[in-house]
């Protein structure tokens, strides 16, 4: 694993994105809204430049809106035309059942069956 490859920060929303063996890691730090939608997708655009596979740890991410989960589908199908594999692990439990109740959760289940943390 390597140290930290970026950082980026605004209005109390931070992301870190840093390079691990087989892939990218990118940890959100706040609440995924609107205002800081632009930040993750430029942070998740640089990750599918880089590497296969991209974990986007939403571990301390208490909180995500409607703008956050449009953003988590659209990096998801982003990724997968760009030859990528995106993994969410450590949703909380208000992630998941937003993610269940629009119907989305299909594209994330595989992550929780093979030993992640989504579920």
């Amino acid at each position: 694993m390597t140290g930290s490859d970026g950082a980026s920060s605004a209005r109390g929303f931070r992301v870190l994105r840093r390079e691990v063996e087989n892939g990218c890691v990118v940890e959100c730090f706040g609440r995924l809204t609107t205002e800081n939608v632009p930040l993750l997708k430029m942070e998740m655009l640089e990750a599918c430049g880089k590497k296969g596979r991209i974990v986007l740890d939403l571990k301390a991410v208490p909180m995500m809106d409607s703008s956050g989960l449009g953003a988590v589908v659209a990096l998801h199908v982003s990724a997968r035309t760009r030859g990528c594999r995106l993994e969410v692990v450590n949703a909380s439990k208000q992630i998941r059942e937003l993610f269940s109740m629009t119907n989305v959760l299909g594209l994330f289940e595989e992550t929780g069956r093979h030993g992640r943390r989504m579920m």
